[in-house]
């Protein structure tokens, strides 16, 4: 990774280790010519930028889907709540502003799009198959089997599912990532590929973009 977007990655907001964060770029590189990359879950545009930087030396677009209002875990009284990301006018999170000033600075504003609104929304449109796709949004039970269930069908043959935050063991994180992961194994429409820390790499065996994996 070029070291110019990695001192941007690692300086911008987020919960993204600098050896998960190493492992999404290359993994995103050996894939960014033959498509685009999505990912659910932006935040503040950390994960973007090593997303950004596989895409960018090869032409290649990432759609990056939030609503930016943050997720259940970001909000006031959680462990993660940001005071910093709440508007002054609305009272409420808002990461869109702090998202684009970090892509402007990494120089990615061609290469990184911002698709703003509810995951659901805009999985139930989405139509354009994926090369890889990055699960990192939500992290209550619903929101995560939701992502995995609108986006996952989009992946290509040979592409790759991505999940962030998966944690065999409850006394490490919240459960419903790993239940996800789990999910995409017992489909059959997905193997395992890698592991680092949290992160899971799994690459689409069976079915076309578009049909149902289980």
């Amino acid at each position: 990774m070029p070291p110019d977007l990695l001192a941007h990655a690692l300086a911008a907001k987020g919960f993204m280790p600098e050896d998960e964060g190493a492992l999404l770029h290359r993994h995103a590189a050996e894939r960014a010519a033959a498509g685009p990359l999505l990912e659910v879950g932006t935040y503040c545009g950390k994960s973007a930028i090593y997303l950004g930087a596989a895409a960018q030396p090869v032409g290649g677009t990432v759609f990056t889907v939030d609503h930016h209002r943050g997720s259940e875990e970001n909000q006031a009284g959680w462990e993660h709540h940001d005071p910093t990301l709440v508007d002054a006018g609305t009272g409420l999170m808002d990461t869109l502003p702090v998202f684009r000033r970090t892509i402007r600075a990494a120089g990615l504003e061609e290469t990184v799009v911002a698709v703003v609104g509810r995951s659901t929304t805009v999985s139930k449109h989405w139509r354009i198959p994926l090369s890889l796709l990055f699960i990192d949004g939500g992290h209550a039970e619903e929101h995560a089997q939701n992502d995995y269930a609108g986006w996952a069908p989009w992946v290509v043959p040979g592409g790759l599912l991505v999940i962030h935050d998966v944690f065999p063991d409850p006394a490490d994180g919240g459960q419903p990532p790993y239940h996800v992961f789990l999910r995409a194994l017992r489909s059959g429409a997905f193997a395992e590929v890698e592991t680092v820390g949290s992160m899971r790499v799994l690459r689409r065996k069976t079915g076309d973009a578009g049909h149902p994996v289980g």
